[in-house]
């Protein structure tokens, strides 16, 4: 199930909006400000419908803070009609607007059109807030670019493609040392302990791979 964070200020909006789209099929998580979005914003969410004028911080002034945190589609809402305007939510991270007042039948529409278009690439891959991304070799946890040795990256790349499956001491060894004489059971011992403590740093609270004692290794979430 797809979830939708709605940063609306406006009551009657947040509990019609949460009816509709619960109605058809959608979980939704609401937020009254621009402050609040930012924070309530995170790996569970997949859309944000995102009001204009929000109190303290603007809808726009937020976008970009939200895309850091995690890169959904955000439909902004706004009752805001000229072309300028519309132009420079664009500018800032928008992937769509529509007007207040709207017919929920439209919005509906522009949700699914979203979700259409935002497919994950497949040299991408996402565990909750962990994103690695393979053509760059880069790895980032909840927003925050992660520096991994090759053989750090290419052991958590591994359990990543193989995410809830067990992947065996010897398999990583196949896969990532080849074999050679310089990989023994301290050695992964050790690189496993690297990439646990890095992913820690960034989240205290996460337990992202398990150790299936005897066994190997496995990315549970």
């Amino acid at each position: 199930m797809k979830t939708i964070l709605i940063i609306e200020d406006d009551e009657k909006i947040q509990d019609m909006l949460k009816i509709y789209l619960g109605r058809n099929g959608f979980a939704t998580v609401s937020a009254y400000s621009g402050t609040e979005g930012l924070l309530v914003h995170g790996s569970n969410i997949d859309l944000i419908l995102l009001d204009l004028m929000l109190p303290g911080k603007s809808g726009k002034d937020v976008i970009g803070g939200l895309r850091k945190i995690k890169d959904v589609p955000v439909i902004v809402m706004t009752a805001v009609g000229d072309m300028d305007s519309k132009l420079d939510l664009f500018d800032r991270g928008a992937d769509d607007y529509i007007t207040k007042p709207f017919h929920n039948e439209e919005l509906l529409a522009r949700i699914k059109a979203r979700f259409k278009e935002h497919i994950m690439p497949s040299d991408r891959i996402e565990i909750d807030g962990l994103v690695i991304v393979m053509d760059e070799y880069a790895v980032t946890l909840n927003g925050t670019d992660i520096p991994f040795s090759k053989c750090e990256y290419d052991i958590l790349l591994l359990l990543a493609q193989n995410r809830g499956k067990i992947v065996t001491k010897s398999t990583i060894f196949d896969k990532v040392w080849d074999y050679s004489c310089e990989a023994d059971e301290n050695t992964l011992n050790v690189h496993m302990s690297r990439i646990r403590k890095k992913l820690k740093d960034i989240d205290p609270d996460a337990e992202y791979i398990e150790t299936v004692r005897g066994v190997g290794y496995r990315i549970r979430r």
